[in-house]
């Protein structure tokens, strides 16, 4: 009887310490889930580890599809020696312009990103052509544009002027008042009239 008892309780002691390591490994579990691999570890289905190259780049989202038109054009292992050649600060920008070649290769198979940079050059020279004209065409603009201020000073002080001309005081207003004077046949006349008022006077003192 005593040998049953101590095998029972052997066996509940046992049962005990399963139970503990089976709570710490659940316990455990999230904290594993937790750390989700990276779009380039998971498209190589393989496990993150901390400091992956490609894990700042290639969110677990959408990071997948990105790498895999970068893998299958340039390949993994040749990203990832390019990227430890870069500096840190500057990856970000150098993964951006792998994946824009890696997509422009796969939807141009032959040309590849080559069409758009063409494309792009020619856009500037234009640009730059336009540029030159509008250089050749500033002078004649720039003295057009001040002779017509020129005109459109000349032709408000011409109407101003006009307007000082109509409001100032006419000129015939400020003469003298000029007494009307008989000509000289009226004078000549008068005299003559008066002659034989005076031829007759004296007759008449006389006679």
């Amino acid at each position: 009887m005593a040998e049953t008892r101590g095998g029972d309780s052997t066996s509940r002691n046992r049962r005990k310490g399963m139970g503990k390591r089976t709570m710490a490994t659940v316990e455990a579990e999230p904290v594993v889930a937790a750390m989700a691999p990276c779009g380039a570890c998971k498209f190589l289905r393989r496990k993150c580890i901390n400091g992956c190259i490609f894990a700042p780049h290639f969110g677990s989202d959408q990071g997948a599809a990105r790498f895999a038109a970068v893998h299958k054009v340039f390949g993994a292992s040749n990203v990832s020696k390019l990227l430890l050649h870069i500096p840190v600060h500057q990856r970000h920008d150098a993964v951006v312009t792998i994946s824009y070649e890696a997509q422009a290769r796969l939807s141009d198979p032959v040309y590849g990103c080559v069409s758009t940079v063409l494309a792009l050059q020619q856009q500037n020279s234009q640009q730059q052509q336009q540029r030159q004209n509008i250089a050749v065409l500033q002078p004649a603009y720039s003295n057009n544009s001040s002779a017509s201020n020129n005109l459109i000073s000349m032709s408000a002080f011409t109407s101003n002027f006009d307007i000082v001309a109509e409001t100032a005081p006419s000129p015939h207003s400020l003469e003298p008042l000029q007494l009307s004077r008989p000509s000289q046949d009226e004078e000549e006349d008068e005299e003559e009239s008066h002659i034989p008022h005076v031829f007759g006077n004296e007759i008449l003192h006389r006679s």
